[in-house]
């Protein structure tokens, strides 16, 4: 059955007639949303918003389910159909059974219509499906706002007729309506001047006068202003009784015939065949070409900006042909080649003569100056329902010519820039693409290769994987697939997978329509100072970068490098992701580092080793004054640098040093990489020494024991001192890890080297780390033996510095090991032993401001005082030592300390508090891969029982 849907007054449908249970006013309303975008998905935020307004509810997602789960009931028997979509709703209907999209298609075609007759017919019959007001009962701002444009529309078609009628003689007829409309609205002028025409021909010329004097008095007392010229002409006329002001005559019997009708133009390419995702973009653009359009109002423009082949003009395609149906009086289109690499920008004349003789105008009128030329197409474009839609823009000087002069029209841009000067001079909205997420990407390739890609999903990934989501690419890919059917994608996910030759398999037998060519067209655009930026970026190791490390690789000073980078995310060879960071391409990378020869301007570039050291030093600098905050015994560094750029010379706090070290950890990586295999064995030392605080104290112990390895398996600086250090750290690195075997193989390599130098602070540090390697294997007495000898070391250390002042001693050694010992004579049941080692400790720590170890030596009187029963006790040592921990950042030890306070509260009888501290422990185990310690706290909550329900 075909439904008949109305909002032309109440929102109803009917069916042969009778009307159609719909549900309540707000059932209704959501029915009216999709009407109104009948056959187009609305997102279930738009739904939402629209619907409720300000007052939107909590639940509102929850409510919309439901009543569109009632209307698709209500609608099963009819021709409609609601379906949902990825991310909203959609209503399959044909338009016409629809009152508005019936009204809008009346009142174009009668101004289409060929004579008198047929555009009266058209309009009156579009006036006739109005019941009152639109969405009548309604009150929510997007009702409230549509109603009002569709108000103006109604008015606009109502003076459309009333003027066609008085020029075919019917005034006397019109009178009556004609009043009541002046009285409705006095300051409409149109209005006022049919009345005033209509009440002349009926012989009431000073009734004419006096109705022109009413609306100039109000004009001037309300706005401000006096009548338009029309309405000052038309005065004029009437005083002087003008013979032009009577009905024309009838025609003549054989009147000449009409001129033909101008052509439509219609002169989109094809719709993209596949089309995946850009769900949002596509919704942006839905709502631009589907709003309606405020009088006066500037004309709707929207930028579609994005590297080269990152699908624009498909975009652009997809929304135009979705919306084509909408724009009565035709499509233009030009590609004007802004960046086409074998040919030169389209000039805006010879756009702007195209799209003049697509819509009737003929070459002899058209003129040869460009202005005038400009000047008719805006003309010619007033009052017309055009979709524009202008493909590779270069700038926006190239654009602005082509702007209609109407907002009936709507304007669709495509450029590798972001025409920032549409945005701010004519307001246009910008929509920025880039590549396509994971998801998307496989979605793609799934759709384009069918069976193939079901087959094969390791290699459909991988093919995703590199091609970094750039549709271009993706597409190249996909035909090469279909045209050899035969050939497994496991062989092209082989050619695509050494770098050296990737955008080698991405070339196409047209050179210009390649990746290669996408980006090369892009990089010729650039100035020279910012191409070498570009080089620069493109060879720095890591995925991103921030601004002061620009500065630093470029040598530049901040302020010009950011002018740089933001020249570079104008062209979208730059993305800015986060706050102040920065990301090419992988494929864009690959395609910059090949180029050791710039052909554009047939030099060659300038070196790019010297840059990256000051990179690799700036990196440094910033890591060592990190680590100094971080640190309670800070490294040492046996050089200062500078790295240039807006080095700071430190960090307001720990957190700020934290925030730092995780916002470039994987730049830092990749610097210690780039140092280590180009054999800069100092370098990748200090790097890896400047970040093992921060890896340990945000439990990143595999990412740490990585950088250990690496940097000793390079080889170390030729300095016994550091020789004993690295393994040293690196046998601590594998202890909490369980590799037993080599941690001691190091830590020994660490205490007989720190020997052979007579270093005793270093062998009191090995000894204690053996300790902390054998209480890991649980064998507490080889632990306390090694913490024993530790602070033997340190003791015998420090008195001959009290006798000789030979050397530093540092006291948080000796602080630490006496934790150590009380520690392990605690796991041994020397209880006694155990609280007088740790209380001299606290003392210790306490004195020389020691948290770390103060953390440590709380947390094992913690367990000595749960031992004896002491719960509270137990607990208050507990807080003071997780306080300390968060003070430091530390939530490798939180974990630990958590776990701690979860045992003590379940052994006093609080379960929610015990669950409460062990499943925030239990999230930081897993976030810290610490996989044997997250077992383990998973069987302590299992062992509290289920988790009550949550109180209503």
């Amino acid at each position: 059955m075909i439904p008949r849907f109305g909002v032309l007054g109440d929102i109803e449908a009917r069916i042969d007639g009778e009307p159609l249970d719909l549900g309540h006013i707000r059932q209704r309303c959501v029915l009216a949303v999709l009407l109104v975008e009948a056959n187009r998905v609305v997102p279930i935020e738009s739904v939402v918003e629209r619907v409720w307004g300000h007052d939107c509810p909590d639940r509102a997602r929850h409510t919309l389910y439901s009543y569109v789960s009632r209307l698709r009931r209500r609608l099963r028997a009819t021709q409609a159909r609601l379906v949902r979509r990825s991310g909203g709703y959609l209503l399959e209907t044909d338009t016409s059974v629809v009152d508005l999209h019936r009204f809008r298609d009346l009142a174009a075609r009668g101004r289409r219509a060929d004579d008198d007759h047929g555009a009266a017919s058209h309009w009156t019959r579009s006036l006739d499906l109005w019941r009152g007001d639109a969405f009548a009962t309604v009150d929510t701002p997007w009702f409230n706002t549509l109603r009002e444009a569709l108000h103006r529309e109604r008015r606009q078609v109502e003076l459309d007729l009333d003027e066609l009628l008085l020029r075919r003689g019917e005034h006397t007829t019109l009178l009556p309506r004609l009043i009541e409309r002046a009285r409705i609205d006095p300051l409409d002028e149109r209005s006022a001047g049919q009345l005033m025409l209509a009440l002349y021909r009926n012989g009431r010329s000073a009734d004419a006068l006096a109705h022109y004097r009413s609306v100039r008095d109000r004009l001037a007392d309300e706005l401000g202003i006096d009548p338009s010229t029309d309405l000052q002409r038309l005065h004029q006329r009437i005083l002087a009784s003008s013979p032009a002001l009577t009905v024309a005559p009838p025609t003549a019997p054989n009147p000449a015939p009409p001129p033909p009708p101008a052509p439509i133009p219609r002169q989109l390419p094809p719709a993209p065949p596949l089309f995946i995702g850009r769900a949002r973009a596509l919704s942006d653009l839905d709502h631009i070409l589907a709003s309606p359009r405020e009088p006066g109002g500037a004309c709707p423009i929207a930028v579609i900006g994005g590297a080269g082949g990152t699908g624009k003009t498909w975009l652009a395609l997809r929304a135009a042909h979705r919306h084509a149906d909408a724009f009565a009086d035709g499509q233009l289109y030009v590609d004007l080649r802004g960046f086409a690499p074998e040919a030169p920008p389209v000039p805006p004349g010879d756009a702007v003569r195209g799209f003049l003789n697509a819509l009737g105008v003929g070459s002899e009128a058209i003129g040869s100056d460009e202005a005038e030329q400009v000047a008719l197409y805006r003309t010619v474009t007033t009052g017309k329902r055009l979709l524009i839609v202008l493909d590779n823009a270069r700038d926006s000087a190239q654009v602005r010519p082509l702007l209609p002069g109407s907002t009936s029209c709507v304007v669709l841009v495509t450029s590798r820039r972001r025409l920032t000067g549409l945005v701010t001079a004519h307001g246009a909205r910008s929509l920025s693409l880039d590549a396509l997420d994971p998801r998307e990407a496989r979605a793609l390739l799934s759709r384009r290769l069918g069976a193939a890609a079901a087959a094969e999903p390791d290699a459909v990934a991988a093919l995703v994987e590199h091609c970094a989501g750039l549709p271009l690419a993706l597409g190249i890919v996909a035909a090469r697939a279909i045209a050899r059917p035969d050939r497994p994608l496991a062989a092209m996910v082989a050619e695509l997978r050494e770098e050296s030759g990737r955008l080698d398999a991405l070339e196409t037998d047209d050179h210009t329509a390649g990746v290669r060519a996408a980006f090369a067209s892009s990089y010729r655009a650039l100035n020279p100072a910012t191409a070498r930026v570009l080089d620069l970026l493109a060879h720095a190791p890591g995925p991103d970068i921030g601004v002061p490390a620009v500065a630093a690789l470029t040598g530049l000073p901040p302020v010009r490098a950011r002018t740089h980078l933001r020249a570079l995310e104008a062209a979208h060879l730059v993305r800015e992701h986060g706050t102040g960071r920065h990301r090419l391409h992988d494929l864009l990378r690959l395609h910059v580092t090949e180029r050791d020869v710039d052909t554009a301007r047939g030099t060659h570039t300038a070196p790019i080793e010297p840059a990256l050291l000051r990179l690799v030093d700036f990196y440094l600098d910033l890591a060592h004054a990190a680590d100094r905050r971080l640190s309670e015994v800070p490294s040492p560094r046996a050089t200062g640098r500078t790295g240039g750029g807006d080095t700071p010379s430190g960090f307001r706090d720990a957190a700020a040093a934290i925030a730092w070290f995780e916002t470039e950890r994987a730049c830092l990586r990749a610097a210690h990489v780039f140092a280590t295999e180009r054999g800069m064995s100092r370098s990748s030392w200090e790097l890896a020494l400047s970040l093992d605080t921060f890896h340990w104290r945000r439990g990143r112990l595999r990412e740490r024991l990585d950088m250990l390895r690496a940097t000793v398996a390079a080889g170390l600086p030729d300095e016994p001192a550091i020789s004993a250090h690295a393994h040293r750290l690196l046998g601590r690195a594998l202890v909490p890890l369980g590799e037993h075997s080599q941690a001691l193989r190091h830590l020994r390599k660490a205490l007989a080297a720190s020997a052979a130098i007579d270093d005793e602070p270093g062998q009191a540090r090995a000894h204690l780390l053996l300790a902390r390697a054998w209480e890991q294997q649980g064998d507490h007495r080889q632990a306390l033996a090694h913490a024993e000898q530790s602070l033997r070391v340190h003791r015998a250390y420090v008195g001959a510095y009290l006798r000789t002042h030979a050397r530093r001693a540092d006291p948080r050694v000796g602080v630490a090991a006496l934790v150590a010992v009380g520690r392990y004579h605690a796991r041994l049941g020397h209880i006694g032993l155990a609280r007088g080692h740790c209380e001299r400790a606290l003392v210790g720590c306490r004195l020389y401001r020691f948290r770390e170890g103060e953390a440590d030596v709380r947390d094992s009187l913690s367990r000595l005082a749960e031992d004896a029963g002491a719960y509270p006790l137990a607990l208050a040592h507990h807080d003071r030592a997780l306080a300390l921990r968060r003070t430091l950042l530390d939530t490798f030890g939180e974990a630990d300390t958590l776990t701690g306070i979860g045992r003590v509260q379940r052994r006093l009888g609080r379960v929610r508090q015990a669950r409460d501290a062990w499943s925030r422990a239990l999230s930081l185990y897993r976030a810290q891969h610490r996989a044997g310690c997250a077992e383990r706290l998973r069987a302590l909550l299992a062992s509290l029982g289920p988790e009550p329900p949550a109180q209503a």
